[in-house]
């Protein structure tokens, strides 16, 4: 496998072949609590929609509660949103898109499972990508970090430890209808930290975060699952459904 990101090559990531999944392993001196790792800024595209860069006015201009229009009310604490008090929902609509997110689970180190730093992404409020403390799980599954949640596990377990900053960047192409029949399925790509967790993968409908119908454009949701997981440096490019035609 070969790597080419500067960025995975500074932080001196090795892959590990364990029982012939691939899993991520970082240097033992790697810090635990990284608080001070820098958001990566957004392309320089005109087209891309800063949702939250830490201010706490953005997420009253972008996010509302889920089911509402009263303005988004999780708390901002270090430029960052902390998860409480239920879902939000961004107040824009998306199809296909790109997506940057960045997050941090809390340290729960008597929590297990689905308890565990525990929320998610739902794409177009549909298809959720989970959000996890899944670090050093040897084979991760279906409801793990980088998995569309109960559908499609990661391939490799890119987590870090609890209270790192994390990131995912998300393509996603909705899925395709005609004559009020769906003709494609939606598919989503995720990179986290770096490494590929989901390659072109296909959707096979709503995961449980939500079940509108799959066609027409839809909000992003970021789930409350009652842990205090943070959030920050969110924004979306939006994409055309297809290229000119022009050569």
């Amino acid at each position: 496998m070969q790597i080419t990101s500067n960025r995975l090559l500074a932080c001196a990531l090795t892959l590990v072949v364990v029982g012939g999944i691939v899993a991520v392993s970082r240097p033992a001196s790697g810090k635990q609590d990284d608080k001070q790792t820098a958001p990566s800024p957004p392309p320089k595209n005109p087209n891309v929609k800063v949702l939250f860069s830490g201010k706490e006015d953005e997420l009253k201009t972008h996010f509302v509660r889920r089911g509402t229009e009263t303005p988004g009310h999780w708390k901002i604490v270090d430029g960052a949103m902390v998860v409480s008090g239920g879902d939000i929902t961004t107040k824009e609509i998306f199809g296909d898109c790109q997506m940057h997110i960045e997050f941090r689970p809390p340290n729960m180190p008597n929590a297990k499972g689905q308890g565990k730093g525990n929320s998610g992404i739902g794409i177009q409020g549909r298809y959720e990508v989970q959000v996890l403390d899944s670090y050093g799980i040897e084979t991760p599954g279906k409801g793990d970090a980088g998995s569309v949640y109960n559908q499609s596990a990661p391939l490799v377990n890119a987590s870090k430890p609890p209270r790192e900053w994390q990131s995912y960047d998300i393509t996603f192409r909705a899925a395709r209808f005609a004559d009020g029949k769906r003709t494609e399925k939606a598919r989503i790509t995720v990179i986290q930290n770096g490494i590929c967790v989901q390659n072109n993968t296909e959707i096979n409908g709503p995961t449980g975060i939500g079940g509108e119908p799959e066609n027409k454009p839809e909000r992003m949701v970021f789930q409350d699952h009652g842990n205090p997981v943070e959030y920050r440096n969110i924004w979306v490019l939006p994409l055309p459904e297809k290229g000119s035609d022009k050569y």
